[in-house]
């Protein structure tokens, strides 16, 4: 198994996202790339730890590909926003890849020089690259937050529609 570190606003969504991908054998929604120990949601939220909402994704490269992650990553998010995502706003919410390695920092370099080649209107890529330390988990009850919530108004107008667009343009990649 290989592990892939991503954020991309709320890890409610990312996780909701990647828990659906073959070869994923599990998603856990957490905080990277702050200054303190241990944090809380709390905390994050404070916007003062410079921690992300993130996904640590364990993943069987024999069925699914750290490219492959990739494209859905920046597919299913906006990675032209600068610390936000939708009505999510602040520093805990950027688009950031926590590499593990040189392969996985290569990697990503090539596919969001890729990305930067194709985006149209001027923007750019605001996604950084970041050395991976340390990943501290979620409070429990943001474990598999949609599929226990899929009710709940965030997830109806934020969340719903990063699955349809998964299941519209990725049905190769779905369990």
């Amino acid at each position: 198994m290989k592990t892939a570190t991503f954020a991309g606003g709320c890890f409610w969504c990312t996780e909701a996202v990647f828990q659906r991908i073959k070869g994923v054998t599990s998603v856990t929604p957490g905080y990277t790339g702050g200054r303190i120990e241990d944090p809380t949601y709390e905390q994050i939220c404070a916007g003062f730890t410079g921690h992300a909402e993130a996904i640590n994704i364990k993943y069987d490269p024999k069925k699914v590909s750290f490219e492959d992650l990739m494209e859905i990553f920046f597919d299913t998010h906006d990675p032209t926003q600068l610390n936000q995502q939708g009505a999510d706003a602040g520093t805990q919410y950027r688009s950031a890849i926590f590499y593990r390695n040189n392969k996985q920092k290569e990697q990503a370099e090539k596919f969001i020089s890729k990305l930067e080649k194709i985006i149209v209107d001027d923007k750019e890529i605001k996604t950084t690259l970041e050395p991976f330390a340390k990943f501290y988990k979620a409070e429990d009850y943001h474990l598999n937050y949609y599929k226990n919530n899929p009710n709940k108004v965030y997830c109806k107008l934020v969340i719903t529609p990063k699955i349809k667009k998964l299941e519209k343009d990725h049905k190769k990649f779905l369990n």
